[in-house]
């Protein structure tokens, strides 16, 4: 049998703590490994409990949700990856916190307010490797709440990517599937994902999420 997906929470709410653990712990295929009522003791939670994933509040006493995900995006960075995929939880859909929250190397965020089933397939979905949130909102985002993005000078790392890595790095900063860059490109899946591998590494970069972060601030998407 497969693992169950380790699941952290770090909610500064007792009782949606609560809440959510029942619902984790009612799937086959789901732990709960622990909880932590601010930042602070959510990354101590992630030192100790090695989760999969991290169900992260973004306002909470001592810090923030969004503090406590990049200090564990960067640590998990600097100790060459396997760190846990971060859900941020937000009571406001397309707000500026949210937009800090993927920049700080959150896999997406869910609303609290969002359907059961809908929080559960986003945990197994970012366990899978995947975001819960488009490109094409990601640029909303940043759009609605972001700031200056940098001069249209591409950046070294990227003048280092092949001529078809630069294609398919601009397909997926739109927000295309494998498949669909497949088609686009008259490739196979498997070698669109060879592909992005490669782009994500070559650029350091950890997942979609942060290609099209990366894509956005150094003014890669049209």
């Amino acid at each position: 049998m497969t693992a169950p997906i380790r699941v952290a929470l770090v909610d500064d709410q007792a009782l949606f703590r609560a809440g959510l653990r029942l619902l984790i712990s009612s799937q086959a295929d789901l732990e709960c490994v622990g909880e932590a009522g601010n930042g602070a003791d959510g990354i101590r939670l992630v030192e100790t409990a090695r989760p999969d994933v991290v169900l992260m509040d973004i306002r909470m006493p001592v810090m923030d949700g969004i503090e406590a995900t990049t200090r564990i995006v960067d640590a998990s960075v600097a100790a060459g990856g396997g760190g846990p995929r971060i859900i941020v939880l937000t009571t406001f859909d397309l707000d500026e916190a949210a937009a800090r929250a993927i920049r700080g190397g959150a896999s997406g965020f869910v609303l609290k307010d969002a359907d059961p089933e809908f929080l559960l397939a986003a945990i197994r979905t970012v366990h899978a490797g995947s975001s819960v949130i488009a490109a094409a909102q990601i640029i909303e985002l940043f759009e609605h709440f972001d700031a200056k993005r940098m001069p249209p000078v591409p950046p070294a790392a990227y003048t280092r990517l092949t001529p078809r890595e630069q294609e398919i790095f601009a397909l997926a900063a739109r927000g295309l599937s494998n498949a669909e860059i497949a088609a686009a490109e008259f490739l196979s899946e498997a070698t669109v994902k060879t592909h992005i591998s490669r782009t994500l590494a070559k650029l350091e970069l950890r997942d979609r999420v942060q290609l099209v972060v990366y894509a956005y601030e150094n003014s890669l998407i049209a």
